[in-house]
């Protein structure tokens, strides 16, 4: 008897697909309410008790992670590096995987100053009495991301 089989019926019980790993992943970190003015607001207000919002606030919590980051990158003897404009991240980061002789850990840690969206605070006048308050509206700046390079 002659059955016709498709390739699928043929590989199913000599082909197997195992996988491993991955080459790389792509982590990006971010916080769906704090995209919006008042997801902003209410974080400053509520959650760290803030009389109100204000870009100043923000700017100590940057300087504080970056603070961090660097005392970690250094105690751990972790390059930190800067990209510059039109060098390609990938070509950098397999240059120093190759260097790299742990079997895990962070291989470096990259900076770039790229556009980004940020909230800024705007001096805003209340028309009857004349007095100003701040008020939280969207821009964008130049920015510095961090690229954390780990081997896992």
């Amino acid at each position: 008897m002659n059955l016709s089989r498709n390739v699928s019926e043929i590989i199913r019980k000599h082909v197997t697909l195992e996988v491993e790993s991955i080459d790389r992943m792509y982590l990006n970190v971010y916080q769906p309410q704090l995209q919006r003015d008042l997801g902003v607001v209410g974080f400053f207000r509520y959650h760290r008790g803030q009389p109100f919002a204000s870009s100043s606030l923000m700017s100590a919590m940057t300087r504080t992670f970056v603070a961090s980051l660097e005392s970690f990158a250094k105690a751990q003897q972790i390059p930190v590096i800067t990209f510059q404009k039109g060098q390609r991240k990938d070509d950098i980061a397999a240059s120093y995987r190759a260097q790299f002789t742990k079997e895990e850990g962070v291989i470096f840690i990259g900076k770039a100053q790229e556009k980004a969206s940020v909230w800024r605070t705007e001096k805003r006048y209340h028309q009857p009495s004349g007095q100003s308050y701040p008020w939280i509206v969207r821009a964008t700046a130049m920015v510095n991301h961090y690229y954390i390079y780990a081997l896992d």
